[in-house]
């Protein structure tokens, strides 16, 4: 085996990227990355019945856009291409057959209707190895009268076979358990416990990264490395992948536990560097270290193997929230604006200062998604109760921020330069005039301009925001209410 680490990635193009694929993606990269080693792309597409047209160009943007760039894969070749396996056809019948003269596999003409009436019987799906002992001049008539086949590994009937995990140690499994399975299928595909086995050894790949749901059927995938003289590669089980619902109750992560695809959290306005910090840390800790936060750089600089854990790993969409949150604070200004004005743009009118209330947005965000429930309050003139003029810290009540807004009003209809450090100054000198708290006029004039308790900003700024039209329109409407 050669002394380069080469790792792979190969999915199945079903559909969008689960976040349980991209993390299997992730930690391959970044094994290979922390050894100065390779990452291989390969789509696995030879089950016909579940390929989604237009998923592998989903695969392609996911990887773009979380920064797992390949050494080889599609558009980018390599010397042991092609790399998608419905062009590889004509590779996987060669080496089957192969197996088949060596006494490792062998052709099953059973049709489809016997194995139905075999299920029915049994109830237990299995195969009961009818064709396995077929004589050679069985088989050959068969051949030659053009029946229809598959090409089945011929599984050891006794013993065992094991193999080391490098997280879960030795895995043994009783041969009896393993299944004859089919490695070669009617229509000439060949099926995945075959066919990667056959790309990973062509390929280099030296260690396979994946979820442990393959644990236990990693054996057979061991006999045909041994079928054919190969070493094995090194085998890295990742912990599984559990959801958690509203009722705390955890369960394998599905789409009952909210947004489990890549591209469902970017809709949702996650950043695509906050979901790989996240998910890295999904089964992975830093040795020595309790930092959370790391590029793309530094996780390929501290990644190892021995600190992957046995245990399942809880997504927890809270923590997300939060790291995405952080992760937007950070952003410039500039690339924050690009993101969150279209959607502003989309639901304001004219009048407002969509940029600064973007910006008063900026810290206050833990994905785009919240902006349009986050300005609602901005769309319209929401119903409010005067209790909300009521505060203890303050001192305020609803008759005591009536007289405000009164004596307020014709000072900012007074005003010309509606600006932010214009309208504080102003409320600060008028609270200065009439003996009362700064803090309490701020507070009248906030409620009676936002209609709620809870805003992205002070009074002022939301004026600013509003114009002086729609701010003297809400002031007026405000004190006619009482």
């Amino acid at each position: 085996m050669s002394d380069i680490i080469k790792t792979r990635f190969a999915p199945s193009p079903t559909g969008f990227m689960h976040i349980g694929n991209l993390r299997t993606a992730l930690y391959s990269y970044l094994l290979s990355k922390s050894q100065n080693g390779k990452f291989i792309l390969r789509i696995e597409d030879t089950d016909q019945e579940r390929f989604v047209e237009g998923a592998t160009d989903v695969i392609l943007k996911t990887l773009e856009m979380t920064g797992i760039d390949y050494d080889e894969g599609p558009g980018v070749g390599g010397e042991n291409g092609p790399y998608i396996q419905s062009e590889r056809k004509n590779i996987y019948i060669e080496y089957a057959k192969k197996l088949v003269e060596s006494g490792h596999a062998y052709y099953c003409f059973c049709t489809a209707e016997r194995l139905k009436e075999l299920h029915d019987k049994n109830d237990f799906g299995g195969y009961d190895r009818h064709c396995r002992d077929l004589s050679p001049e069985e088989v050959a008539k068969n051949l030659a009268e053009g029946k229809p086949y598959v090409i089945r590994q011929k599984m050891p009937l006794t013993g065992k076979t094991s193999y080391v995990d490098e997280v879960y140690g030795e895995v043994e499994i009783d041969n009896t358990e393993l299944q004859d399975q089919i490695m070669i299928k009617a229509d000439g595909f060949p099926t995945y416990n075959f066919c990667h086995v056959v790309d990973d050894y062509l390929m280099g790949v030296t260690h396979v990264v994946r979820g442990n749901e393959y644990l236990t059927s990693t054996p057979k995938y061991c006999l045909l490395y041994d079928a054919f003289g190969w070493e094995r590669p090194h085998y890295v089980h990742l912990p599984l992948l559990m959801g958690k619902d509203a009722d705390g109750n955890v369960s394998k992560l599905s789409k009952r536990h909210g947004a489990v695809s890549f591209q469902d959290l970017v809709e949702k306005g996650y950043l695509p560097e906050a979901i790989v910090n996240y998910i890295a840390l999904l089964g992975w800790s830093p040795k020595d270290s309790t930092e959370e936060f790391f590029t793309m750089d530094e996780l390929k600089k501290v990644f190892s193997m021995d600190m992957l854990s046995k245990a399942p790993s809880v997504f927890d969409y809270e923590k997300l929230k939060w790291f995405n949150s952080e992760y937007i604070k950070k952003l410039p200004a500039e690339k924050y604006l690009e993101m969150a004005m279209p959607i502003i743009n989309e639901s304001c009118e004219d009048y407002i200062d969509k940029e600064k209330l973007a910006m008063l947005l900026h810290t206050r965000i833990s994905a785009f998604s919240e902006i349009r429930e986050q300005i609602s309050f901005v769309l319209e003139r929401i119903p409010m109760s005067s209790d909300l003029y009521t505060n203890k810290k303050n001192k305020t009540t609803p008759e005591i921020c009536k007289t405000i807004l009164e004596e307020c009003l014709p000072l900012l209809e007074a005003l010309e330069d509606w600006k932010n450090d214009s309208l504080f100054a102003l409320l600060k000198q008028y609270a200065a005039d009439s003996e009362r708290k700064a803090g309490a006029v701020m507070w009248a004039v906030r409620i009676a301009v936002a209609r709620q308790a809870v805003t992205p900003g002070g009074a002022t700024e939301l004026m600013e925001v509003f114009g002086k039209q729609e701010s003297i329109e809400r002031l007026k409407l405000a004190i006619s209410e009482f």
